[in-house]
């Protein structure tokens, strides 16, 4: 997925290049508002954060032109110092989908930029994660590939629903562990275990592995053909 990053200040712009991408998007980052308007309007973004005061241009200038003149639909999550409700209703009436005032979380731009993603690809009410071939049933927890069911352990659900829901992301050791397990930490091999139990369950005869080891760090969904 990716995303343009329209900030002038470089140490909130630097924070979050490194946090979306070590999240998995692809990031790219303009740091004046001409700038930024040729980019959002040159390129496909699935996602652009916008600062609002901006030099050349502002954020509420950009967003209007976007929507306006470049018809373009894309997510516009505005983050501004500006909390009063006119600002923020302002930002709305210029096309802002969503409004973030600093300081902010890493944790709540990754959470808002996701559903707003999610939205705009009317993926709300989806009940399915999807990667290449294989498919989650999340309401009924059920899994199958290429159209053929594949049972499998909880423990293994709950991994696959955790790579799956971001595909693009390369996850620790520690952090599977401590998403699956909580406080009771497994042994070293425990995780081993369970990813190769994943791994047979997933790949019948003829089909690629989709679950790439990352030595040293950890495991990622990579579908057939990807480079690794």
């Amino acid at each position: 997925m990716k995303v343009l990053i329209v900030e002038d200040d470089p140490a909130i712009a630097a924070n979050l290049y490194d946090y979306l991408e070590g999240s998995g998007y692809e990031v790219d980052l303009a740091s004046n508002g001409n700038a930024g308007l040729q980019m959002a309007r040159g390129e496909s973004w699935d996602a652009i954060l916008l600062d609002l005061s901006l030099p050349g241009m502002d954020g509420l200038t950009i967003c209007r032109k976007l929507r306006e003149e470049a018809r373009r639909d894309t997510p516009v999550l505005m983050l501004t110092a500006r909390d009063a409700l006119d600002d923020k209703l302002n930002g709305f009436v210029h096309g802002a989908d969503d409004y973030l005032v600093k300081p902010f979380s890493l944790k709540e731009v990754g959470a808002r930029l996701s559903a707003l993603i999610k939205r705009y690809r009317g993926q709300v009410a989806s009940m399915d994660l999807r990667f290449a071939d294989v498919r989650l049933a999340l309401s009924t927890m059920t899994v199958d590939r290429a159209g053929h069911p594949v049972k499998l352990p909880p423990k293994c659900l709950q991994l696959l629903r955790i790579l799956m829901q971001s595909p693009a992301r390369t996850f620790t050791r520690a952090e599977l562990e401590s998403e699956v397990w909580g406080e009771h930490q497994p042994d070293s091999d425990t995780l081993r275990a369970h990813i190769y139990m994943l791994r047979r369950a997933l790949c019948g005869p003829g089909e690629c592995d989709v679950i790439e080891t990352v030595h040293g760090v950890g495991y990622r969904l990579v579908a057939p053909g990807q480079d690794a």
